[in-house]
Protein backbone atom coordinates (compact mmCIF):
# COMPACT_ATOMS: atom_id res chain seq x y z
CA UNK A 1 0.00 0.00 0.00
CA UNK A 2 1.71 3.59 -0.84
CA UNK A 3 2.51 5.83 1.67
CA UNK A 4 1.59 9.74 1.23
CA UNK A 5 4.52 10.90 3.06
CA UNK A 6 7.15 8.78 0.26
CA UNK A 7 4.94 10.53 -2.69
CA UNK A 8 5.27 13.90 -1.64
CA UNK A 9 7.74 16.20 -3.84
CA UNK A 10 10.33 18.31 -1.93
CA UNK A 11 8.96 21.07 -2.50
CA UNK A 12 5.33 20.55 -1.64
CA UNK A 13 7.55 18.93 1.88
CA UNK A 14 8.89 21.92 2.85
CA UNK A 15 5.60 23.81 1.67
CA UNK A 16 3.35 21.62 3.85
CA UNK A 17 6.37 22.29 7.08
CA UNK A 18 6.25 26.16 6.48
CA UNK A 19 2.74 25.69 7.21
CA UNK A 20 2.85 23.57 10.11
CA UNK A 21 5.69 26.08 11.11
CA UNK A 22 2.86 28.91 11.38
CA UNK A 23 0.18 27.07 12.49
CA UNK A 24 3.01 26.78 15.71
CA UNK A 25 3.78 30.11 15.64
CA UNK A 26 -0.01 31.11 15.64
CA UNK A 27 -0.35 28.30 18.90
CA UNK A 28 2.76 30.36 20.11
CA UNK A 29 0.80 33.74 19.84
CA UNK A 30 -2.37 32.50 21.78
CA UNK A 31 -0.03 31.24 24.79
CA UNK A 32 1.13 27.84 24.22
CA UNK A 33 3.98 25.99 23.24
CA UNK A 34 4.97 26.35 19.54
CA UNK A 35 4.41 23.26 18.04
CA UNK A 36 2.37 22.72 14.44
CA UNK A 37 0.84 20.12 12.88
CA UNK A 38 -1.46 18.75 10.04
CA UNK A 39 -2.90 16.63 8.27
CA UNK A 40 -2.28 15.91 4.57
CA UNK A 41 -4.34 13.55 2.53
CA UNK A 42 -2.50 11.66 -0.45
CA UNK A 43 -2.46 14.24 -2.73
CA UNK A 44 -1.48 16.86 -0.34
CA UNK A 45 -4.30 18.92 0.59
CA UNK A 46 -4.16 19.82 4.06
CA UNK A 47 -7.14 18.18 5.73
CA UNK A 48 -6.79 18.96 8.91
CA UNK A 49 -4.59 21.66 11.35
CA UNK A 50 -3.59 21.64 15.16
CA UNK A 51 -1.65 24.06 17.17
CA UNK A 52 -0.26 22.44 20.79
CA UNK A 53 -3.06 22.45 23.21
CA UNK A 54 -0.86 22.09 26.74
CA UNK A 55 1.45 20.08 28.20
CA UNK A 56 -0.38 16.69 27.68
CA UNK A 57 -2.31 16.81 24.42
CA UNK A 58 0.23 17.60 22.07
CA UNK A 59 -0.77 18.98 18.90
CA UNK A 60 0.00 15.72 16.76
CA UNK A 61 -1.89 13.39 19.23
CA UNK A 62 -4.83 15.63 19.22
CA UNK A 63 -4.85 15.80 15.33
CA UNK A 64 -4.30 11.86 15.25
CA UNK A 65 -7.17 10.98 17.39
CA UNK A 66 -9.96 13.51 15.55
CA UNK A 67 -8.68 12.53 12.36
CA UNK A 68 -9.21 9.30 13.43
CA UNK A 69 -13.04 9.79 14.00
CA UNK A 70 -13.48 11.75 10.74
CA UNK A 71 -11.82 9.72 8.34
CA UNK A 72 -11.56 5.79 7.35
CA UNK A 73 -8.22 4.02 8.25
CA UNK A 74 -7.70 3.34 4.78
CA UNK A 75 -7.91 6.53 3.40
CA UNK A 76 -6.02 8.20 6.81
CA UNK A 77 -2.87 5.11 5.71
CA UNK A 78 -2.32 7.27 2.74
CA UNK A 79 -2.37 10.46 4.48
CA UNK A 80 0.80 11.78 6.10
CA UNK A 81 0.84 13.75 9.76
CA UNK A 82 3.03 16.63 9.01
CA UNK A 83 4.17 18.55 12.50
CA UNK A 84 7.27 21.03 13.32
CA UNK A 85 9.35 18.97 15.86
CA UNK A 86 9.74 14.88 15.78
CA UNK A 87 6.30 13.04 17.56
CA UNK A 88 7.47 11.93 20.92
CA UNK A 89 7.22 8.38 22.04
CA UNK A 90 3.23 9.39 22.97
CA UNK A 91 2.46 11.10 19.74
CA UNK A 92 3.97 8.29 17.32
CA UNK A 93 1.70 5.61 19.27
CA UNK A 94 -1.06 7.81 18.82
CA UNK A 95 -0.23 8.48 15.16
CA UNK A 96 0.61 4.49 14.85
CA UNK A 97 -3.31 3.47 16.38
CA UNK A 98 -5.19 6.06 14.08
CA UNK A 99 -3.40 4.12 11.47
CA UNK A 100 -1.94 7.64 9.43
CA UNK A 101 0.35 6.16 7.60
CA UNK A 102 3.28 8.77 6.77
CA UNK A 103 5.29 11.11 9.29
CA UNK A 104 6.79 14.13 7.74
CA UNK A 105 8.87 16.30 10.84
CA UNK A 106 11.23 19.44 10.61
CA UNK A 107 13.39 19.32 13.70
CA UNK A 108 14.22 15.93 15.52
CA UNK A 109 13.34 15.60 19.57
CA UNK A 110 16.92 15.51 20.13
CA UNK A 111 17.45 19.10 18.66
CA UNK A 112 14.52 20.14 20.52
CA UNK A 113 15.95 18.66 23.57
CA UNK A 114 18.83 20.89 23.19
CA UNK A 115 17.16 23.71 22.74
CA UNK A 116 14.71 23.27 25.83
CA UNK A 117 17.33 21.52 28.04
CA UNK A 118 15.78 20.06 31.30
CA UNK A 119 12.63 22.65 31.14
CA UNK A 120 9.91 20.94 33.80
CA UNK A 121 7.26 21.79 31.06
CA UNK A 122 9.01 19.85 28.42
CA UNK A 123 10.66 17.04 29.84
CA UNK A 124 11.83 15.53 26.52
CA UNK A 125 12.22 11.63 26.48
CA UNK A 126 14.95 10.24 24.44
CA UNK A 127 13.09 8.26 22.14
CA UNK A 128 12.92 8.85 18.74
CA UNK A 129 9.91 7.77 16.89
CA UNK A 130 11.26 5.13 14.11
CA UNK A 131 12.07 3.23 17.11
CA UNK A 132 8.40 3.74 18.40
CA UNK A 133 6.78 2.79 14.80
CA UNK A 134 9.57 -0.07 14.52
CA UNK A 135 7.72 -1.84 17.78
CA UNK A 136 4.77 -2.21 15.65
CA UNK A 137 3.12 -4.41 12.95
CA UNK A 138 2.56 -2.11 10.36
CA UNK A 139 5.39 0.16 8.41
CA UNK A 140 4.77 3.76 8.97
CA UNK A 141 7.15 5.65 6.39
CA UNK A 142 9.16 8.45 7.98
CA UNK A 143 10.68 11.91 6.59
CA UNK A 144 12.74 13.92 9.06
CA UNK A 145 14.50 15.57 9.78
CA UNK A 146 14.43 18.74 7.32
CA UNK A 147 17.61 20.30 7.43
CA UNK A 148 16.12 22.89 5.70
CA UNK A 149 13.44 23.51 8.34
CA UNK A 150 15.69 23.66 11.12
CA UNK A 151 16.64 27.01 11.87
CA UNK A 152 12.96 28.49 11.54
CA UNK A 153 11.49 25.91 13.76
CA UNK A 154 14.34 26.01 15.83
CA UNK A 155 13.93 30.39 16.28
CA UNK A 156 9.95 29.94 17.71
CA UNK A 157 11.34 27.44 20.51
CA UNK A 158 14.80 29.03 21.00
CA UNK A 159 13.03 31.89 22.23
CA UNK A 160 10.04 30.42 23.46
CA UNK A 161 11.80 28.47 26.35
CA UNK A 162 14.34 31.21 27.26
CA UNK A 163 11.46 33.42 28.51
CA UNK A 164 10.24 30.41 30.31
Amino acid sequence: MTHAASTLTPDLALHLLRRANDIARHALARGHHPFGALLAGPDGEVLMEQGNVDSVNHAEAVLAREAAERFDPGFLWRCTLVTTVEPCAMCAGTQYWAHIGGLLYGMSERELLALTGAHPENPTLDLPCREVFSRGQKPIAVTGPVAQMREDIAALHRDFWRTR
